[in-house]
Formats: structure tokens, sequence, C-alpha cells
């Protein structure tokens, strides 16, 4: 965990890749982490190749890839044959599982309102993921505020298009922002 915790430290901006036309400029950014948010199984093992070739820590979003169950064997599959650096679900035994088997693992919360504030409190708590994703990632009180009740680091992600939402992110005490935004991945 260190490693990517040292990865973030070193450039807090994650590439989150939601479809593979974005490829090509994380390989060729300095990020150092991406998340892939779509794909399918017939590519997904080339395209992780590719991200690691460059020196990418590489983590799936295991809900998102086409053809890819949403169950524990797919977390196996991840892990010992496509060889990623971690997983981010909403799923909550993808999650326990993964991190059982050596995963890096990051919890989705969407915060809509003041009931999944709370719920999603509970969810960490009982399933201590690595990381929590807040989103939508613009809403920097909502970061304070849980970084003062979960353990975990916070990337914020969901809805950063600027260079102020990653400051105002990242100043509300997230270690990380993933944005989709190709123009944000070099700031």
């Amino acid at each position: 965990m260190e490693s990517i915790i040292e990865c973030l430290e070193a450039n807090p901006i994650i590439a989150a890749l939601p479809h593979t036309e974005l490829l090509q400029q994380a390989l060729h950014s300095s990020v150092n982490v991406v998340f892939l948010l779509s794909g399918s199984i017939l590519t997904l093992q080339d395209i992780v190749n590719e991200l690691k070739d460059r020196g990418k820590r590489v983590f799936v979003h295991i809900d998102l890839i086409d053809g890819l169950g949403k169950d524990l064997a797919a977390v196996d599959y991840l892990r010992y044959r496509i060889q990623v650096d971690g997983i981010l679900s909403t799923k909550n035994n993808l999650l326990k599982y993964g991190k059982e088997i050596g995963l890096v693992t990051v919890q989705r919360l969407f915060l809509v309102d003041s009931r999944s504030f709370e719920s999603g409190i509970k969810m960490v708590q009982s399933y201590d993921p690595d990381f929590v994703e807040v989103m939508p990632g613009i809403v920097p009180k909502a970061i304070a505020e849980l970084k003062h009740k979960i353990p975990q680091p916070v990337i914020a992600g969901g809805m950063i298009t600027s260079k102020q939402d990653i400051i105002q992110a990242l100043g509300a005490g997230a270690v990380a922002v993933s944005t989709s935004k190709a123009e944000l991945w070099e700031l």
C-alpha cells in the first residue's frame, strides 16, 4: 500500500479512463495511477500491459468491464491473470475479497444526500477498503467531514473539470483526484 501512497504523493492526479480513446494520452502523461472505467475482457490484458510497461499503477473498475462477472472469480481473474494493482467497486463483497488476496481496494461512495453520507461511512467502517473515492469529487465540505470520520485516504472523483476543483479537493484533505479530463493530468 505504501507504494501506491508514494505514487499519489509524487503526483496526486489519477487518470480516469471512461473510454479507451484516452489510453494514448494516459500512456504519455506523467500520472502514476490509472483508473480503467470501461473496456472488455477481450482488450483488458493488452491495455493493462501497455500501462504497466509505462510504469503506471492500474486499477480496474470491476463493475464496468464488459464480459467480466461481478463475482469473486472475476476478482481472482483480475488479480492472478490480468495482474492489476487494484480494483474499484461499489460492491463491498468484491472489495473485501480483493483486499484479502492482496489487491489495493477503492470503495466508490456516491454522496447525494446526508443519508448516503451516513450509510457510506458505515460501509467503509464495515468493509475497510484501502481508499475511498468520493463521488462527485467537487464536494470539499463532504471530503473534509469524511476525513474526520474514517481512517482511509480519500480520493476525489467525478465532475472534476478544472484546476480549481483539484485544488479545492486536495485542500479539503483528499490524497488524490481522479479525472477523465486529460488536460488536467499534467498540472
